[in-house]
């Protein structure tokens, strides 16, 4: 039964997926109204379904859904759209999921095409601490993500502004003020996660494995990314950035990030690459 259920949402979930994108797409452009009320509450039953698919998954594989690259393509899709929902929530600003939505979907498609039933893993996947520590690394990195994707999308606002250049972008987006708000507060989520992120894995990881290293690089890279969040959340409240600074310094711990999880991941990190 429980394999029908994942098999089932393996398959409902790109097509939740894009109804909720094309919920918010129709909401943005052309300002529907039963758009508008359906899209967050869409989004709401795609995630408690996607919940249920990756709680399937580990009850079934006896293991957290991250022992594969289309594994880990699902929890970032669920993390980035959860990331997004807690932001909608707490800043009650609903005009942008379009922007960033349509990254969970493709990641959860490509997911959904290709991922493989992973019975027989590395005993160390199957441990919860290890389940805690990535999930709490890629809710960070999807609010990372998010923050990019405001900043970039001040930035292009801001030119358009400069520029008098306007549009149906100009007359649906948030403000510059609401923009720079949304990408700092993503920030904040970022912060959060990753400090969860790193303290489990300061606590877990020398457990865990006898080669573990304080000097691994994709450990420096995350504390690194930390360190830069922290930064640009120090810098508004005690020194008064605001705007396009702060914008900035968002884009460049995404940067950041985006080495982190590829070059660094790929070609230096030591104990950290067991499947």
């Amino acid at each position: 039964m429980i394999l029908f259920i994942i098999d089932f949402l393996q398959v409902l979930l790109p097509f939740l997926y894009f109804a909720t994108v094309w919920a918010y797409a129709k909401a943005f452009f052309s300002g529907s109204a039963p758009a508008r009320k359906a899209k967050t509450p869409l989004l709401a039953v795609t995630l408690s379904a996607h919940l249920a698919y990756l709680l399937a998954r580990t009850a079934a594989f006896e293991h957290p859904p991250i022992t594969s690259l289309f594994e880990i393509l699902s929890v970032i899709a669920f993390s980035i759209s959860l990331a997004y929902l807690i932001l909608e929530w707490k800043t009650k600003v609903k005009g942008t999921g379009y922007f960033i939505l349509n990254l969970p979907f493709f990641f959860q498609l490509v997911s959904s095409l290709l991922v493989k039933d992973q019975v027989y893993v590395d005993p160390v996947l199957r441990n919860n601490l290890l389940g805690i520590h990535v999930s709490s690394a890629l809710l960070g990195y999807a609010a990372i993500t998010i923050s990019a994707v405001y900043g970039f999308l001040y930035l292009m606002l801001y030119h358009r502004i400069k520029s008098n250049r306007f549009g149906v972008i100009y007359e649906r987006l948030p403000n510059l003020e609401v923009l720079e708000r949304l990408s700092f507060v993503s920030t904040a989520i970022a912060f959060v996660f990753l400090t969860v992120a790193i303290a489990v894995g300061l606590v877990w990881l020398p457990k865990a494995f006898s080669d573990f290293s304080y000097t691994d690089p994709k450990l420096v890279g995350t504390v690194l990314i930390w360190l830069v969040y922290g930064t640009g959340l120090a810098a508004r409240k005690l020194a008064g950035w605001y705007g396009k600074r702060i914008v900035i310094l968002s884009i460049v711990g995404f940067g950041v990030a985006i080495i982190s999880m590829t070059l660094i991941n790929i070609f230096f990190s030591g104990f950290h690459n067991f499947y």
